[in-house]
């Protein structure tokens, strides 16, 4: 079971604002964090942030979650003091309207709601259509232009209002859980690691703008050049009515986090993880990759310099790119054991190289 300590650095973690490119607060409580465990701790030029166990061996081993969320950004000031905006990342425009919103000032959070015309206003053939983010507005009460330019610059961030809540007895709703929860599970893996004796070192690595291309694990696995890295997000839960099965294989809330198989995973890195998890009874799921390859931190990091050995572990989320995201603690706990029994037998100068005992 996950600590008091460590839910509490959850929930501060997921209240926490920072689109992709503006990790900035994000980056300072994960800091923080790691602080506390790691030998050493820092955040690089692009904003990821590292925590080390055990630099000097050269064996290297690295996790990777990423701790941007999707947002958007200020573009515009009408004459009426309203804020247009851009999205930052891949926004569900469906959830858009109605939203509360943080606009992340130099002063700090301004609270405001996107809004639109009114139903009553639009014309039935309107009714049913996505509205195009264009057509959509922030209001902060300012009055006119003049007064929202006292509160409100163009480029500043905003994030959708922190909202964390617990449902039921294991599930957790936030916006940001793509993929605040894998970086969790990261920097809770490196702690549990710091209690045990290995002789091979770990990077737990908070990445950056994954959300706009991979970037944070493009920069932070060239300057690590790990042996074998481990990249956690989020995958798609299916238990839900609308979703094919067939097509998408079934993963479900609280039944263990999820192993892929694609291009992006190392066969010798899966097999060793499945064998993990029937040794130590670990609940897992298992799932053909969404994409061939791509998507994640993982394939970065896989081509990297000369090539690493990587494998996805997922949690299982549900709603996924909306203000409402869902996971479940027990999947959770369930990659954070998986990880840490895993890493603890890995061995210096250990190969990956498929069909090669």
């Amino acid at each position: 079971m996950l600590s008091e300590k460590s839910l509490n650095f959850l929930k501060q973690l997921l209240n926490c604002s920072g689109p992709s490119g503006f990790e900035i607060e994000t980056a300072a409580v994960y800091r923080k964090y790691l602080s506390q465990f790691a030998h050493k701790v820092y955040t690089d030029v692009t904003g990821n942030t590292i925590g080390v166990l055990n630099e000097k061996a050269a064996f290297k081993v690295m996790l990777a979650g990423h701790y941007d969320e999707i947002g958007f950004q200020v573009v515009h000031i009408s004459d009426e003091g309203l804020l247009y905006f851009r999205n930052v990342g891949g926004i569900d425009k469906i959830t858009v309207p109605g939203t509360e919103v943080e606009i992340l000032t130099e002063k700090g959070r301004i609270h405001g709601v996107i809004g639109k015309k009114p139903i009553h206003l639009t014309e039935e053939k309107d009714r049913a259509q996505v509205i195009e983010l264009k057509n959509l507005w922030i209001d902060i009460g300012a009055e006119n232009k003049k007064e929202a330019e006292k509160i409100v610059r163009i480029g500043d961030p905003v994030a959708v209002k922190t909202n964390f809540a617990r449902l039921g007895r294991n599930r957790i709703m936030s916006k940001g859980m793509d993929d605040k929860i894998g970086a969790f599970v990261v920097a809770e893996t490196l702690r549990e690691l710091s209690t045990k004796k290995i002789n091979i070192s770990v990077y737990g690595v908070g990445t950056v703008q994954e959300e706009l291309g991979l970037r944070g694990a493009t920069t932070s696995t060239f300057g690590i050049a790990p042996n074998v890295g481990f990249a956690v997000d989020v995958g798609f839960a299916t238990d839900t009515p609308d979703i094919e099965k067939k097509t998408l294989g079934n993963i479900s809330l609280g039944k263990g986090p999820i192993l892929s198989r694609s291009a992006d995973d190392n066969p010798v890195v899966c097999k060793i993880l499945r064998e993990t998890a029937k040794k130590k009874n670990i609940k897992i799921q298992e799932k053909a990759g969404f994409r061939a390859s791509g998507g994640t931190d993982t394939s970065q990091i896989q081509m990297t310099r000369g090539g690493v050995a990587t494998s996805l572990i997922g949690i299982p989320n549900r709603y996924m790119h909306t203000p409402v995201e869902i996971c479940d603690l027990r999947d959770v706990e369930g990659a954070i054991k998986l990880l840490v029994e895993t890493i603890i037998q890995l061995k210096p100068g250990q190969t990956f190289i498929p069909g090669i005992d």
